[in-house]
Order: structure tokens, then sequence, then C-alpha cells
């Protein structure tokens, strides 16, 4: 700002002319050649951006890169946990095969089989070990149902190629309402997924080392750390880090039943239960405990919707893909638990009534002996629970992105991180589940019966939804596929009324309650995107005014940073005028007897606060600016410097940053800061 008195906001210096502005960062240059008269005109661009096309531009990664400061700091450490950002272009590349499909997609379903026949047991075990015996029997209609379920999915695939699963189903042929119960439940399904498979992976790994069950919920809550941490390097590299472990549980526990089926044909195998487990009932076998350990035994079919889910994330032909992992999966889901409920009813398994080691924890060691074939199976079922929660890192944020993208969540949940990865559903999901792993002790026990109910709503709700696709549709073979959609329908409603009705008295009402709760959040979410689109949406004219703004600058003292914010202020208009807030009028006096000399005629309007308030006062007269001059435009601008280090921002109170906070909700007043960089 100049010292010059005679210089006003109304006589500003003549401006330079202009120099040419070249948006796109391309400009002709003319050249000497080496000889007298060589001249020529080569185009220039920028070193930092590359053109993609004409009118388009992209920055080179040294342009993103911070360079110095607490920035590039937190730079190189992202980098070294999740690693560089993946171009968007490379998008195909980060797709699934079916081999690594099946390992992140399907991880959720095959890991059920650890606790599955368990839930089944410990259910019966109370009336006696007798009552055991119905373990396979229940075991085959699970099975039974699962195919059911399956079969009903491939034909969803089929027919919404482009992902989305039940919500999308059920929003496009029953509604919105039936398509939000639908995510709802699902949602919940795999915040309560991921808590039970880590805290069945934690049971596991305290079954082969007890030293380890005074530390299950820290064991748990790092799991969720570890696993979301892998998520957000992106899926590609999820799916490298986790198919193998995936291969080696399925191998070790088909391993595991063909050695028990041999030794049990051959009467090697031979089971004496132990001193503490019961032998007598303790409740009569009736159909309600039957339909409890049913119940309890269709966990094994959690997961299942996930492929049908994340269809687009398989690489081309994304449908036929989906739809044979879909198949292999159920394949091997069926057989490994068909296996192990054989195996344990067969040699008369009783669960471990202190619940120290697992079911397949038990089997294990009877089949193979305390050899390292029992370690092996032990440590990979402890990895495969953990990464059965990967499953839901894969289906949480691409269900979240579907449902921002229609605009029933909030929109950031539909923005790609570094590694093309949905950050905020990842998150999203690992404090969720984090926090349930917390409030129930990192139990199983406690964590099943929250379990299933949604993911049947959802089950329930898609297969519905297909039945009034094909009615509609009438495509080629539609009768067949209704029927199988419509069988799949009657099955999962049915399970859904048994688990809600065996299940309420354990914690299967708050699943119910929660899942209207959610439905009302995201109508009203969707109510205040619809209400913006429609006030955004205008065919109006906008024109300049033609007459420059009021440019309000609040103004502390004679500051360097406070007088370029007033020239920069006289850039911008002719009328410009500057507020001084006053806690103590000795000090204000001080400035108003320099303000002359050192800043010239801007007019300084100095506001008395007896209450030391610095905001209240500033707005309020914003406020009565506005409404003296209604038809003119109004900025208030923000001199303010910025600190070298980024810890020094703790030794300041911000006041620019909180009165932008509370003027952006006055309308017809514009906000700009004018930065001043601190050099030390």
């Amino acid at each position: 700002m100049s010292d010059d008195k005679n210089t006003t906001a109304q006589d500003k210096p003549t401006a330079p002319p202009s120099t040419p502005f070249h948006p796109e960062l391309v400009w002709h240059e003319e050249v000497t050649g080496r000889r007298p008269g060589d001249r020529m005109v080569r185009i220039a661009k920028h070193r930092l951006f590359q053109e993609v096309k004409p009118g388009v531009i992209q920055p080179r990664p040294e342009a993103i890169e911070p360079k110095e400061g607490f920035g590039r700091l937190s730079w190189l450490i992202k980098r070294a946990l999740i690693g560089r950002p993946i171009p968007t272009a490379r998008e195909s590349h980060e797709r699934f095969s079916r081999v690594k499909a099946l390992a992140i997609l399907s991880s959720d379903a095959l890991s059920s089989v650890a606790y599955s026949t368990e839930a089944i047991m410990r259910t019966l075990v109370v009336a006696g070990v007798a009552a055991l015996s119905l373990t396979l029997p229940i075991s085959l209609v699970v099975v039974a149902l699962l195919a059911i379920v399956a079969t009903s999915y491939r034909q969803t695939v089929r027919a919404y190629p482009s992902g989305g699963g039940s919500y999308v189903v059920a929003r496009q042929n029953l509604g919105t309402i039936p398509g939000l119960t639908a995510a709802s439940s699902l949602l919940i399904g795999y915040v309560l997924t991921v808590a039970v498979s880590i805290a069945a992976g934690a049971d596991a790994l305290i079954s082969a080392f007890p030293a380890l069950r005074p530390y299950d919920v820290e064991l748990a809550l790092g799991s969720v750390a570890l696993i979301s941490l892998i998520n957000l390097r992106g899926v590609r590299e999820a799916g490298t880090i986790f198919a193998v472990p995936t291969y080696i549980f399925v191998i070790s526990i088909f391993a595991m039943i063909t050695l028990g089926l041999v030794r049990l044909a051959t009467g090697g195998l031979s089971y004496q239960p132990g001193p503490a487990e019961p032998t007598t009932g303790l409740q009569s076998l009736g159909l309600l405990l039957i339909l409890s350990a049913f119940a309890k035994g269709c966990a094994a079919m959690t997961g299942t919707e996930a492929i049908s889910n994340a269809v687009p994330a398989f690489k081309p032909p994304e449908s036929k893909n989906a739809r044979i992992t879909l198949v292999w999966m159920a394949l091997l889901l069926g057989l490994m638990f068909l296996g192990i409920s054989f195996l344990a009813t067969n040699v008369g398994l009783v669960p471990d009534p202190s619940e120290h080691e697992t079911v397949l924890s038990q089997l294990t060691r009877l089949v193979a002996g305390d050899s390292w074939f029992y370690y092996l199976v032990q440590f990979s079922t402890a990895v495969i629970l953990l990464l059965g929660a990967n499953t839901c890192y894969s289906g949480f944020p691409w269900l979240l992105s579907i449902m921002a993208r229609d605009r029933f969540a909030p929109r950031w949940f539909n923005l790609r991180g570094d590694r093309l990865a949905f950050t905020s559903g990842i998150l999203t999901l690992g404090i969720l589940s984090s926090v349930l792993l917390v409030a129930l002790s990192s139990s199983v026990d406690r964590l099943l019966p929250l379990y299933a109910i949604g993911v049947f709503i959802t089950f329930t709700l898609s297969q519905a939804g297909m039945i009034v696709h094909w009615l509609r549709g009438k495509e080629k073979g539609w009768r067949h596929s209704m029927i199988i959609n419509g069988a799949g329908a009657t099955a999962t409603a049915l399970v859904t009324l048994v688990i809600a009705y065996t299940r309420l008295q354990e914690g299967a009402w708050v699943v119910i309650v929660f899942v209207p709760v959610l439905v009302s959040v995201f109508l009203l979410i969707n109510r205040h995107y619809r209400s913006i689109a429609s006030q955004l949406k205008s065919s109006e004219r906008v024109t300049p005014k033609g007459a420059p703004p009021l440019v309000v600058v609040p103004v502390s003292s004679l500051s360097l940073v406070a007088r370029q914010g007033l020239a920069y202020a006289q850039d911008l208009s002719n009328r410009v005028v500057a507020v001084h807030v006053a806690a103590d009028m000795a000090e204000a006096e001080l400035l108003r007897s320099q303000w002359h000399d050192v800043v010239g005629n801007i007019p300084l309007v100095v506001i008395e606060s007896p209450y030391r308030l610095l905001l209240e006062p500033l707005l309020a007269y914003v406020d009565a600016i506005r409404k003296m001059e209604p038809e003119s435009r109004v900025l208030v601008l923000l001199p303010e410097f910025v600190p070298k280090h980024w810890w020094e921002n703790f030794l300041h109170n911000h006041t620019a940053l909180r009165l932008k906070a509370a003027l952006l909700s006055r309308p017809e007043v514009a906000v700009a800061s004018f930065p001043y960089q601190l050099v030390g």
C-alpha cells in the first residue's frame, strides 16, 4: 500500500497494459535463430501440465506432489501406506479375474464354515448330546436353501450386469422403500459380517494359542485396521494379497475332511467327550429349538449376495465371470459345510462348553492330532475368517457408491481415492465394525443373533423384485426364471420369519429397529439433494450487474497483511471500507490516528464491542450494510497470514476461518481470503 497521502480509493493509478492470458497454459513464442534475421514461432507448454486433447489439460505427477512442510510429510506417509496414485485410465487393470474374485468376494461365505456347524451344535446341545444327531439333517436343509439362493442370484447377475444387487433389483421393481429396506439391511449385514468374521478369526487363533485370550478385543481391532489399510491400496492389490490364504484354507479344509472320512471308514477315528461336557439335556427338544438351530446355521449363507453387488468389478465379460464365480463359491461352501457337519455328527463331537476351543479345532485335532497340519488348519482358518470380513470391504463401498449416485447417500461415498478404491466407504465400514466389536467385547455368541436377519431380508426382497422383473419383461425363458426366483423368495421369507421369531429376544430386534431408521435417513438425504437440484436447475439468464461490489475489509491493525489486503481490495473495486471491532478503545484511537497517514482515504469504521465479542458485531455490520444497499453486492475480504510450519497453526485463533464460516450463511454476501505467506 502506498504511503502517498493524495492517493485515494477513487484516484487509483492507471493499470499497466494487460499481458496476454493463456488459460490452457499453451502459448506461442518467437524464437531467434543463429543467423541474423532467422525467426520462428514455436508452441510452448507449461512443464507441469500436458495436453490431453484440445481444451483439456492434465497435471503431471510432480505437479500434485507437495514439495515441503507437513504436506510433504503426510504425502510420503500416505504413499508408504497405500502406494502411489493410480490413474483412472488404468481402472480396467484393477478389476478381478475369477480366481481373485473368488478370494475377495467369496471369502465371507467360505469362511462361515468355520462357525456355522458349531452354531447349530451349540443350540442343539442344550437338549442333550442325542440332539446333536440333527446337526447333519439341518445342515442339509441349509445347503438346499443355499442352492436355491445361489441359483436365484445367478438370475439377478444376468438381468442386472451393472451391479447393485438387491438394492437395484428391489428399487427398480418394487419401489423406493423396498429398495432402501434392502440396502439398509445389507449395509447392517456388512458391518455385522466384519465384526463376526473378525471375532471368529480371533477365536480360532486363540484356540491354538490360549495365552492370547485376554487380548481378544485388541486382536480384533488390529485386524480391522490391517484389512482396512490393505483395501485402501486398491482392489487388485488386495486380491493378490488375499488369494493365497483363501486357497490354502479351502485346500486344508478339504484335506482334513478327506482324511477324516478315510479314518472314519477304516475305524481309526473315535471321540470321547470330556468330563466337563454336558451329557443330559437342559431343555426339551422341540420345534422351536430345531428352528433356532436352523436359523443359526443359516449364517453359512451370509456373503452369497456379494458377487451380485460387485459385478462391474469383474473383468469382461463381467456378467459371465460373475455367474461362474458364484457357482464356484456355492459348490465349495456347500461341500465344506456338509463335510464338517457329517464328520462332527458321525464321531459324536460335543462342543466345548467353556468355548475355549472351536468345534473345527476339536475336529481337526481329532483327525490329525497336534501335528503341523492341525496348526495349518487353525492358522488358515483364523486368516480366512479375518479375510471373510474383506468381502464386505468390496460390497459395502460399492453399494454406498451406487446409493450416492442415486442421491440416497452422501455424495462423497461415490468418490474414488488415489488407488481407485472408495475410500470413504472403506473407512466408514472399519470404524462402525470396530465400535461394534468393542461394544460386544468381540464375542461371536453375542454377535451371531444380530447377524443373519438383515441378510435374509435382503435375499427376500431381491428375489421378489426379480419375480416382478420377469413378469414385466417376459424375456426368453422368463417362466423358468420366475419359478426359480419364486422358490428363492418363498424360502428366504420363511427363514426370515424363523430368524425373527427365534432370535428376537437375543438381539435381532436391534436390526429390525435400525432398518426403518436407516431408510428414513436415506429418504431425508434424498429430499435434501432433490431440493438443491430444484433450486440450482434454472434457465434464468445471469448477467453481470455492471457495478463493482462493496468490499468490506476487517482489520485488527496496520500490519503488512492488512495493508496488502486493502490494496488488493482497491484492485477489485472503488468502493472499499475497512472495519475494526474494538474491545479496547485506546487501541482503536491509536489506529485511527495513524490510519490516514498509512492507508489514505479508505474509510475506517470502528465498532466498539463492550462485551469483547468479535464475530457478532462484524456480522451485524454486514447485515446492516446489506439492508441499506439491497441492490449492491457485498464482498467481505479477509486478510490472513499463513504460518510456514503446520504446527504453528495451533498458536493462532483462526478468526478469519470462523468469520468465513459464519458469513457463508448470509445471502448475497461473498467471502474471499487474502492469504499472506509467512517466510519464517
